[in-house]
């Protein structure tokens, strides 16, 4: 068994189910500085809640349905754990965005961005780290992990966005209005979120 990490710090885990000292020893001669450890803090745990339901055609309908109240949605399209591309979801463009999503990928449907940049950092938590999602005059969407250290350059950084939001990242405060993984073309829903 061989499993890869990549932690929000950038540091790589890789574990094994047996030891690598010629790994381990020729990683040391390439410069870098291999540490033993038990677990990667990145393992799945068992008590973490998995999303389990496809987003299949009952999932979509749930999308157009809050598309017709709402107008516009923000969605987070996650191709692999710690990474994700946004999209800015309407009635117009669903269908154009879903067809070009990634294979497996978990997607987490927001409320929309805000117009209001500035009331949106002006709330920003004080202590603790937020997911901050904005819209470049381009409509590009960009997001950045950011606590308030970084609230000053952020604001510089986003100064001349249409629009953006902050999500919260501790699980308890995670409320999305859906999520679900994408099935394979059979149908069946192989992805592990």
């Amino acid at each position: 068994m061989f499993t890869v990490h990549v932690g929000w710090d950038q540091y790589v885990y890789v574990g094994s189910d047996r030891p690598c000292v010629d790994a381990v020893a020729r990683t040391r001669e390439l410069g870098l500085f291999p540490e033993p450890l038990t677990a990667s803090p990145y393992a799945a745990e068992v008590d973490e809640a998995e999303a389990t339901e496809p987003a299949d055609e009952h999932f979509w309908i749930r999308v157009h349905t809050a598309l017709a109240s709402r107008h516009a949605l923000l969605l987070e399209e996650s191709y692999v754990r710690n990474a994700a591309r946004w999209h800015r979801i309407t009635p117009e463009n669903l269908d154009t965005v879903r067809a070009g999503l990634c294979p497996r990928a978990l997607l987490t449907v927001w409320p929309d961005l805000t117009p209001d940049v500035g009331a949106v950092l002006a709330a920003m938590p004080q202590e603790e780290s937020i997911d901050f999602v904005w819209e470049a005059q381009d409509g590009t969407i960009s997001h950045a992990i950011v606590d308030d250290t970084d609230y000053q350059a952020l604001s510089a950084h986003v100064a001349d966005a249409r629009a953006a939001c902050a999500l919260p990242l501790s699980l308890a405060e995670h409320r999305p209005l859906l999520c679900a993984a994408l099935p394979d073309s059979d149908g069946v829903l192989r992805a592990r979120w």
